[in-house]
């Protein structure tokens, strides 16, 4: 195995184990979808930034590479870490008219990546959205399915839509389900029809799936009304099926109160805990007002930084009382964290 598969595997794996601390829980639907070899393109619905290709690729067996918006790639040394992390950086209009000429190079990277036999993440809808609706997909990734064939007439590629449905995407404790749909053939689609035809029905097929695989309201005059009752009623959005029949029948559950965190007490005991690292998160986090970005930004700073305050922490024990002691304070504040994010409820949007 190569250097850079086990970095790869071992930064999923300690994200995985932070995924784990931070949500309650992941269901995970379908994996039996995803095929096991050959080239694999998963389309993504977007509604929770960063968190959501950390949550597919954290539960998906393959080793997926995943285009991200170039932003990202702005400072040179993370642009080496994300490299390594199989991220790839698509331009976009806004990134300027000039790098635009940039995805060319970046689209015959994700042709060779097919040609490989590997696995490749996209998100269709382009951006990031909490709205509870699937938005209209962009011609992208049937661009670079359908030139990878071109490029390679011989490729089979298969394209699994990917739903992921947050109860709460604002919300810690985190829960979320994750629903791989069925492999759609995109070679044969391409095969049998012309270029613009396929485009389209690839697209259609993708977002007929992506609206069954999670909560998917139609934005039109009725939506707010609906999402109204849901968040009234303390619906489980991560019981997709359920709330799909509701939205179809009309038919809603009665109001109901939020249930009582009484575990809040714990929830106070983890901040003054980490209390340094509590009122540096909280300066932090006011320059980060976009409600998008809350999840991506409260899980990305916790995994990496509150780790290393735990560890100054448990040096400072380890100092006054011994290794002993030191130890069982380590394994106290992991546990209070575990406990809060497994036991505590969570209610809806208009509640928590």
């Amino acid at each position: 195995m190569e250097v850079s598969q086990i970095w790869f595997r071992l930064v999923r794996l300690y994200v995985k184990l932070g995924l784990f601390f931070y949500t309650k829980e992941i269901k995970v639907v379908g994996l039996k979808n995803v095929p096991k070899k050959g080239a694999v393109l998963f389309a993504i619905n977007h509604p929770n930034g960063l968190i959501d290709p950390l949550i597919v690729t954290t539960n998906n067996p393959r080793a997926s590479y995943f285009l991200v918006k170039a932003a990202a790639f702005k400072n040179p040394i993370i642009e080496k870490i994300l490299n390594s992390l199989n991220l790839i950086a698509i331009y976009r209009m806004r990134d300027g008219i000039d790098q635009l000429a940039k995805n060319e190079e970046v689209f015959n990277t994700c042709y060779d990546i097919f040609n490989r036999g590997k696995s490749l993440m996209i998100f269709p809808e382009g951006s990031d959205c909490r709205d509870r609706t699937v938005r209209p997909l962009s011609k992208g990734f049937t661009r670079i399915v359908y030139g990878a064939i071109d490029k390679y007439p011989d490729l089979q590629i298969q394209v699994v839509p990917v739903g992921l449905t947050y109860q709460n995407a604002s919300h810690f404790p985190c829960k979320v389900a994750l629903h791989y749909g069925a492999p759609i053939n995109a070679s044969e689609i391409y095969a049998n029809n012309i270029p613009s035809k396929s485009i389209n029905i690839l697209k259609n097929e993708v977002v007929n799936q992506l609206k069954e695989l999670s909560v998917h309201i139609e934005k039109d005059e009725n939506y707010d009304t609906i999402l109204t009752k849901l968040n009234n009623a303390q619906v489980d959005f991560t019981e997709v099926k359920k709330v799909q029949e509701m939205i179809k029948t009309n038919k809603f559950p009665p109001k109901k109160e939020s249930t009582s965190n009484y575990l809040k007490p714990l929830y106070y005991a983890i901040i003054l805990n980490s209390l340094a690292h509590y009122v540096i998160y909280k300066k932090q986090a006011k320059k980060n007002l976009d409600i998008d970005f809350v999840d991506t930004f409260r899980f990305t700073y916790n995994l990496f930084i509150l780790p290393i305050f735990y560890a100054i922490q448990a040096f400072i024990v380890s100092y006054f009382f011994g290794d002993k002691i030191a130890l069982l304070y380590f394994s106290f504040s992991l546990l209070i964290i575990f406990l809060y994010s497994k036991l505590a409820p969570t209610n809806t949007e208009t509640s928590s």
